[in-house]
This record gives structure tokens, C-alpha cells and sequence, in this order.
């Protein structure tokens, strides 16, 4: 009887296409509550596997990364934006930090966004989105988005309702334009439980390395959380395109988080299949020139 090979324990996560299973489908409405912010669709069954499947995503990350580099050098306009939104302590930062740590930071652009200054204030909303976008070639990470001004001016109404809702249309064209000029968008909602973002604010409390991570607004940010549910849903439903879909991750499980992320960043890229590309000299004649010095 022939033996049975024997499989990484995350080699049938890997082999599943882990799109289809989280990304929200176009035009339908969205109801955060029938989502477990504890599963773990089409992932490992562990920590310890997710770790090792990790180590493996982390290293084809980079080489694919330094493949969409190289490219750029030709003229290829590719490159890939992750859109992390999520309410406080789903993780934002922290998946950052597990998933990209392997990339090569030449090659990345990363942005926090933060409430917009008295200049950015000043300009329409998109403006200080456009000048942190990625170049040719790089991998962009935007902590916190355009996405904030249909979330947090919706729900702290810092501006009327009629501008806030022109500003999902706004949104989506400014999408497919970014997508017809080469840009690969992964837009990714970390997605925590009310009890799980009191255990993690009360941890922040308890640990004085953390405290500065804490605000006394996170608390009345709390008061307003079905507002922020409702405002959440509807970008997810109304901003959710073919060209620029988006993928609702549980978050409970940090572990699975920065899995399921790695992977949908890993599935993007080898979509994207970027490639060396060839010398544009005579490689022997320079080398034997070379060879003579």
C-alpha cells in the first residue's frame, strides 16, 4: 500500500483561494452581526500553523515584491495599495507590523492617516489621499483611509449628511481611476467584537508599555458603536466594486488576521505575476569586459 505524503499542516489553506470567502459582493447590503469576528474561513487550524504557514508567505512575499520593483525599472505602472480600516484595536497597526515585516522597505509607502490637518482641511478630501499613494513599483499600506471621511465625519457629523453621502461615488471613481493606472487595491476591514475591543483597551490599561496607546475617547468611542457598525456597513456595501472589492477579515484571532491578510496580499501579487525583467545590454561582451579590468 503506498504511503500517504505527508503536508505542511497549512498546505490546504494555502491551496484554497482565500478571495472568494472573504470578499463582500458587489451591490449587496451588508450585516455585520451574521459575521463571526472569531472564525477562520479557509484558514489553518492553529496558532502554531499559521506561524509556520507564515514564515513561507512572508519569504514569497519579498521575492515577489522585489519582482514588482524590478519591473517598475521598464516602465510598468503596477503597483499594490492595502486599505486596512477597522474600528480601535482590530489590529490595524499590528498586522502591519506580522505581515510586511519580510518586505524590503525601499519598496514600501506606508500612511497613517490621522485627522487632517488645518492644509488638508483645506483642500477637498482626496488630496492628501493622492500625494501618499504608491509609486510604480511599491507596495502601499494606507492605516486608516479615504474611508474615514464616510465613517468618522458621518458618525461625528463633522459634515452634513448630503456631503458625506456624494462622497461614495467620489470614492468609487477615484478607485477605477486608480485601478485604469495600474494599481492593484486590497481593501481589507478588520473585523472585532465589541467584547474583544474592551478586552484589548482594558490590556492597554493594565500594561503600562501600552498605556500610550490609550485615550479617554476611546470610551465615548464606544457609546457610538452601532453608529459606527451602521457607517461601516454601508461603505462595505456601496464601495465594494469588481475592480476594487472588499475583504472583511475576523479579527478576533490576531493570528488569523495577519494570516488571512499575508494570504490575500500573496494571492494578489502572484495574480499580478511579475517578472525580472531581461538585460538590455549584451550580457557576455559585458562580462568579459569586466573579466579584463
Amino acid at each position: 500500500m503506498p504511503k500517504k505524503s505527508k503536508k505542511h499542516p497549512d498546505a490546504a489553506a494555502a491551496a484554497t483561494d482565500l478571495r472568494p470567502l472573504l470578499r463582500v459582493a458587489p451591490g449587496g447590503p451588508v450585516d455585520l452581526s451574521a459575521y463571526d469576528t472569531s472564525a477562520r474561513p479557509g484558514g489553518p487550524p492553529g496558532k502554531v500553523h499559521a506561524r509556520a504557514g507564515m514564515a513561507g508567505t512572508g519569504s514569497r512575499l519579498g521575492e515577489l515584491q522585489d519582482r514588482l520593483f524590478a519591473q517598475s525599472t521598464t516602465g510598468d505602472r503596477r503597483r499594490l495599495l492595502l486599505v486596512l480600516q477597522g474600528m480601535d484595536t482590530s489590529g490595524k497597526g499590528g498586522t502591519v507590523k506580522h505581515v510586511l515585516s519580510g518586505l524590503n522597505p525601499a519598496g514600501c509607502r506606508h500612511r497613517a492617516f490621522r485627522p487632517p490637518t488645518e492644509e488638508e482641511r483645506a483642500h477637498p478630501f482626496l488630496w492628501r489621499v493622492e500625494r501618499s499613494l504608491p509609486h510604480p513599483g511599491e507596495i502601499g499600506v494606507f492605516d486608516r483611509s479615504h474611508y474615514e471621511d464616510v465613517l468618522v465625519a458621518r458618525v461625528r457629523g463633522l459634515v452634513p449628511p448630503a456631503v458625506w453621502l456624494d462622497r461614495y461615488d467620489e470614492i468609487n471613481d477615484f478607485e477605477r481611476k486608480l485601478t485604469d493606472d495600474g494599481i492593484t487595491l486590497v481593501k481589507v476591514f478588520l473585523h472585532i467584537s465589541y467584547e474583544e475591543q474592551r478586552a484589548r483597551l482594558l490590556a492597554r490599561l493594565d500594561t503600562p508599555r501600552k498605556q500610550w496607546k490609550f485615550s479617554p475617547s476611546d470610551i465615548d468611542d464606544r457609546a457610538l458603536w452601532p453608529a459606527y457598525q451602521e457607517a461601516y456597513e454601508d461603505a462595505l456595501s456601496r464601495c465594494s466594486t469588481d475592480a476594487a472589492p472588499w475583504y472583511i477579515v475576523p479579527a478576533d484571532r490576531k493570528w488569523y488576521r495577519n494570516w488571512a491578510v499575508g494570504r490575500l496580499l500573496l494571492e494578489h501579487l502572484q495574480e499580478l505575476d511579475p517578472r525580472y525583467p531581461p538585460a538590455a545590454f549584451d550580457v557576455g561582451k559585458c562580462r568579459s569586459l569586466l573579466s579584463a579590468t
